[in-house]
């Protein structure tokens, strides 16, 4: 096995023992372990739907705008093998518990919003080009689910994801609730562009589930996977301000 550089051994390691982490995990969950879970299990969401119109108006204002939201390869180079440069960006508002506040700032009504998610590890604006396709791959981890919020999603073909055997499609001011550690891959097959806010939260665990997801994270959040992550927001936010003097 041949270590990766920078990235700690429990994370390495982790690769290999990732089947061994999520049966514990799953064996733990308060909630469904099923590929694509009920929105009606996570009370939060109905705030989302709710505040919708207004956080996809601030992805709009600040997320569409120019080079704000960089390219998730540019970003995240553990990303590069399934994000083609500029085909699938981001504008990252939280990431692995870490407040991105620049860009907090520009979008008050998101923020708020996600802010009274329980248990949140990362919230941004997932912005899909026109006839992109991002291949299959998984998450890191069973002890966090993913809800996507629908802001804009383009008419004109088809637009997709693909859960484990699950084929499931957004629709403006809905959310979707899956988990990302079954194989999964998207297709934007339009003309168009496809934003999401894609919110990253903890699965409702007991214990011996939740100590295991607390301190995989925990290691996680101080990898050079989220600190590299980490250090390309913030210096590409000061280019951007550089651009906007």
């Amino acid at each position: 096995m041949r270590a990766e550089r920078g990235r700690p051994l429990i994370l390495r390691v982790g690769k290999h023992l990732r089947g061994v982490f999520d049966r514990l995990i799953a064996a733990s969950s308060l909630v469904s372990n099923a590929p694509v879970l009920d929105v009606r299990d996570f009370a939060w969401t109905a705030a989302l739907r709710d505040e919708w119109p207004a956080i996809r108006d601030e992805a709009m204002a600040v997320a569409l705008r120019g080079q704000a939201a960089p390219s998730l390869a540019t970003i995240s180079p553990d990303h590069r093998a399934i994000a083609e440069v500029d085909k699938w960006r981001s504008f990252f508002l939280w990431g692995y518990g870490y407040r991105i506040d620049d860009n907090l700032a520009r979008c008050p009504r998101t923020a708020a919003a996600v802010a009274r998610i329980p248990g949140l590890n990362s919230a941004f604006f997932s912005i899909l080009a026109p006839g992109t396709h991002i291949p299959a791959h998984r998450g890191v981890t069973k002890g966090l689910i993913t809800c996507h919020l629908g802001l804009i999603v383009p008419q004109d073909g088809d637009v997709r994801m693909r859960v484990a055997n699950r084929i499931v499609r957004w629709s403006e001011g809905e959310t979707l609730v899956f988990d990302d550690t079954y194989d999964h891959e998207v297709w934007n097959d339009t003309s168009a562009t496809r934003v999401v806010l894609l919110i990253q939260f903890a699965r409702p665990l007991r214990n011996p589930g939740r100590w295991i997801a607390d301190r995989f994270l925990a290691v996680v959040r101080r990898s050079a996977f989220v600190q590299e992550a980490r250090a390309n927001i913030g210096a590409w936010n000061a280019a951007v301000k550089q651009m906007d003097v």
